[in-house]
């Protein structure tokens, strides 16, 4: 008596049977199902996209900031000033002896080196967190309308009640007409 295979058993010309194919589409099946399941749970370790947005550095394009003017951006929820210093300025804030200031700091500790017509800092002031007003009442920076502050065109306090100079965020230049704040050591 002569047995003969099951024509699901049959040889495939080229030596493979059906149920090779089978088994190699349900390991398929199998691996597939296993890495759709899995993904969620790995997804779920990644942080949410608000909390990388509140640490991540951002990029300000200076390009379109003219001569003396402030651009306000947000970085940590916080108020950053981007200032473009003119030339009168620079030499004006150069000119000033920082012995005499109630938070003594030199120009060039608080911009850049090689980046001098640029200034980066916190926009709050340094007493009770108020946001100082840009030029005025005629004075060549910032003024606190709470409680009177004054600040120089590079952040320096000049008038209190404020304490300390506007604070300086860690930035640094990516170019001439990049700047990255939130990375690189404070100036």
């Amino acid at each position: 008596m002569a047995t003969t295979a099951a024509p699901s058993d049959a040889a495939h010309p080229h030596g493979t049977t059906r149920r090779d194919f089978l088994f190699l589409a349900t390991g398929a099946g199998a691996v597939v199902g296993a890495a759709a399941l899995a993904w969620p749970f790995v997804a779920s370790m990644a942080p949410d996209a608000e909390t990388i947005a509140a640490g991540a550095p951002i990029d300000v394009d200076l390009s379109p900031i003219a001569d003396g003017q402030i651009v306000n951006v947000f970085w940590r929820g916080k108020l950053i000033f981007v200032r473009h210093l003119t030339e009168k300025e620079v030499a004006d804030m150069k000119a000033v002896a920082p012995a005499g200031m109630i938070d003594p700091a030199p120009f060039l500790g608080r911009v850049k080196d090689g980046h001098e017509r640029w200034l980066v800092a916190y926009g709050n002031c340094t007493h009770l967190g108020c946001v100082p007003i840009a030029n005025a009442n005629g004075h060549e920076g910032w003024g606190c309308p709470c409680h009177g502050s004054q600040f120089d065109a590079v952040g320096r306090v000049t008038r209190g009640p404020a304490p300390i100079n506007l604070p300086i965020p860690p930035y640094a230049f990516q170019g001439d007409t990049k700047v990255r704040i939130g990375e690189g050591a404070t100036a």
